[in-house]
């Protein structure tokens, strides 16, 4: 995975913090909660603001699937 993939990061950060709204979560932290997956292969320095935004969406839709609207 790279910092494209904001689907299958998004589904990895799911798996791995399900309980947390990933609206809450910090750009500073949504950064190091992905340089932390396994499997990730992206270097910290590739990121932006434009695919944290995507990854936090991607994950936000597989929380919402599971919890709903809150």
């Amino acid at each position: 995975m790279t910092w494209h993939d904001a689907r299958a990061i998004g589904e990895a950060l799911f798996d791995q913090f399900d309980t947390i709204d990933p609206l809450s979560v910090r750009f500073t932290d949504l950064h190091k909660h992905v340089l932390n997956l396994e499997g990730f292969t992206g270097k910290p320095n590739e990121s932006n603001e434009k695919l944290l935004e995507a990854i936090q969406m991607a994950w936000y839709e597989e929380w919402k699937d599971e919890y709903g609207d809150k």
